[in-house]
């Protein structure tokens, strides 16, 4: 059976999009032309064919997607592994409500695809915890997630 493919986010997804999640972003780095990943945590699900997420605004992510808006965010959520691909663009900065300076990225998605190998399934979701104070990442987190919301 071919895994499935969608124009956008299955509802399932959208609800993981509704919180801080660990993803994995890949675009075309500007200088080289070769790929670049990311990991971010910073995503918000702004309906089903829209994620915006926030980025550090010195991030090589804005040159990336500034020569080439294509790039695709992958997933592990729901027992299996997500590529969402589609065109990004910066639609803005953080307000004075968060107290670094961040790029408020949005990606209109054009495919969603369960790129899963055959006949397996995540059995645990990756997970991570926060290296600094811990009442500063929740307040920050908490800021960013409400800017995302904005947009």
């Amino acid at each position: 059976m071919a895994n499935r493919v969608e124009d956008h986010l299955t509802p399932g997804l959208y609800e993981e999009f509704q919180h801080e999640r660990f993803v994995q972003l890949a675009t075309v780095d500007a200088q080289t032309g070769g790929t670049n990943v990311a990991s971010l945590s910073w995503v918000h699900a702004k309906d089903e064919a829209t994620l915006i997420f926030a980025v550090d605004h010195r991030s090589r992510i804005i040159q990336n997607i500034g020569k080439q808006p294509l790039c695709s965010l992958s997933i592990i959520a729901g027992g299996s592994t997500y590529s969402i691909s589609g065109k990004a663009k910066v639609v803005g900065q953080s307000s004075a409500d968060v107290p670094i300076g961040l790029s408020i990225i949005e990606l209109n998605i054009d495919e969603v695809r369960d790129v899963m190998f055959y006949g397996a399934k995540i059995v645990t979701e990756p997970a991570f915890a926060k290296t600094y104070d811990e009442q500063a990442a929740r307040n920050l987190d908490q800021q960013v997630m409400g800017e995302l919301q904005k947009h």
